[in-house]
């Protein structure tokens, strides 16, 4: 009985510190690596060509079209849909190998929990926080959403599974680099969201002790020292600035 080809696909911009990492990871799995660079400058396409992906270049406008001009890419339908900072450890790559080792699995879509590595650890730290999303999937059945913020796979009405094991996830570098990803993300939430000036009035004082008190306390940042502390500052600073950018282009669109 056939198995199942398999595409892992990779958006990626200035990723030469963190690309290798998860390109190997998944090399024994994978029947194609393709890769969608956004302009990088620090050799991470010449990283990715050595590594044996097939390296595509498009223009950055938003998380979802370019995640969808990855499935386009690829020549197999089953995706393995990764960002160049999340890591499939060894027993997640082994239940990945044992479903598609048949002609279709059970379901069109699965889950891969990610929890989250603070910079200079290795493995999650106390109570870590994570996320759940579908990264596995059949594009013939589901795709990933158009939307420019939201980074998620539309699954309509399909069922969905959920792999046991976990892939990690080694989302910041520093935190000069969750500021900056942050304020990218603000700037494109600030395109796509609306909503009415009164309710961010009265949202405005509250956002950021809110948000400290979801990052810190709810998604455990606590447990992560300084850099826990630290990031959930950020977190909370930049949902406030959201706001204001959102009041500032509804305010700029209703003068054009």
């Amino acid at each position: 009985m056939a198995r199942v080809r398999l595409s892992c696909c990779i958006i990626a911009f200035n990723e030469a510190d963190r690309l290798e990492r998860c390109i190997e990871a998944v090399r024994d799995i994978a029947d194609e690596i393709v890769v969608v660079d956004s302009g990088s400058t620090d050799g991470t396409v010449n990283l990715a060509q050595s590594l044996g992906a097939q390296v595509f270049q498009r223009a950055w406008d938003g998380y979802g079209p370019q995640k969808r001009f990855a499935e386009d890419c690829a020549r197999f339908d089953w995706i393995l849909n990764l960002d160049a900072d999340e890591v499939v450890t060894p027993a997640l790559a082994n239940e990945i190998k044992t479903l598609l080792s048949i002609a279709q699995p059970p379901l069109p879509a699965y889950r891969i929990r990610m929890p989250t590595v603070f910079p200079g650890a290795t493995r999650p730290r106390l109570w870590a926080e994570s996320h759940n999303y579908v990264r596995l999937y059949d594009r013939r059945k589901v795709r990933f959403r158009e939307s420019l913020v939201h980074d998620t796979v539309d699954t309509k009405h399909e069922p969905v599974g959920q792999l046991e094991h976990i892939a990690l996830h080694y989302s910041n570098r520093s935190i000069e680099h969750v500021r900056q990803k942050l304020d990218r993300y603000t700037q494109l939430q600030a395109k796509e969201l609306r909503k009415s000036p009164l309710a961010i009035y009265l949202r405005l004082p509250f956002e950021y002790p809110l948000v400290f008190f979801r990052y810190y306390i709810l998604r455990r940042n606590f447990t992560g020292g300084m850099f826990g502390l630290q990031s959930s500052h950020i977190a909370a600073e930049m949902r406030v600035r959201r706001l204001l950018r959102i009041l500032k282009a509804q305010g700029e669109a209703a003068r054009t």
